[in-house]
């Protein structure tokens, strides 16, 4: 079989593949916008994965999924004279477009001494593809659901979790001056004035010539909401003999 010659060619562009393709646009369309949505909350707070990349993550694994359920059409509904695949499993599909997806996802967390980031990125990253895997598999109202649902979350979460009781800890670095000897008690009484708990697991001390460098992680007693980090750097000239200092949210 010539495989140019034009009835072959022709089979690529009849009705019915006409039919399956414009189907399958009206998928990607739909998974496009529905990733653009869920992409704009990243964008809107300036995060690397923005709205694109939500919108080319969700489109991706909706045309990887929409595929297999048109067997009949591959290759123009003929293969090579032979005979088309009338089964294909879906589930090991999807098994490889979210195991895929997790590496992009991996990607985009960072981690910064105790503070770790780009886990909310990763998770919706791997939202997103799953949205386009249940647009691709027919489900419109859960996927257009899933999306409503991630957007809410990553919108309106932050704001619920600060409003709820919780014991928010972070990083703390002190570098003292020279000859300046700090004690475990000390700081302990310190952060405990200051309504935290000091956890003794997390110290570590160095010694750079004469001074000495402590790192530890401290617990809120209780939410001071967006005054965690305020709440003890104004008040750590009250620690005498504090040459350098460094406060950060621990989150991981």
């Amino acid at each position: 079989m010539n495989l140019l010659d034009l009835d072959h060619l022709l089979r690529y562009w009849n009705a019915t593949q006409w039919a399956a393709n414009v189907l399958m646009l009206m998928h990607l369309l739909g998974a496009m916008i529905l990733g653009l949505i869920l992409g704009y909350e990243r964008a809107y707070h300036g995060r690397a994965a923005g709205m694109r990349t939500y919108a080319l993550v969700c489109m991706a694994s909706c045309a990887t999924i929409i595929l297999v359920g048109y067997p009949d059409q591959w290759f123009g509904g003929h293969v090579a004279g032979g005979s088309v695949p009338q089964f294909t499993d879906p589930t090991r599909v999807i098994q490889g477009v979210l195991t895929g997806i997790g590496f992009l996802c991996a990607g985009v967390i960072m981690r910064e001494g105790m503070n770790i980031s780009g886990l909310t990125t990763a998770a919706s990253l791997w939202a997103a593809s799953a949205i386009g895997i249940v647009l691709g598999m027919g489900f419109y109202f859960a996927a257009i659901s899933l999306t409503l649902l991630c957007a809410s979350l990553m919108m309106w979460g932050a704001k619920l979790e600060n409003q709820l009781p919780s014991h928010p800890a972070i990083s703390v670095m002190l570098r003292g001056d020279a000859g300046r000897r700090f004690t475990q008690e000390e700081l302990a009484a310190f952060t405990n004035g200051l309504g935290f708990r000091f956890a003794p697991g997390s110290l570590s001390i160095e010694k750079h010539g004469e001074r000495e460098e402590w790192r530890f992680v401290c617990t809120a007693k209780r939410n001071y909401k967006g005054q965690t980090l305020c709440r003890f750097t104004g008040h750590i000239h009250e620690l005498p003999g504090v040459a350098e200092y460094r406060v950060t949210h621990a989150r991981n």
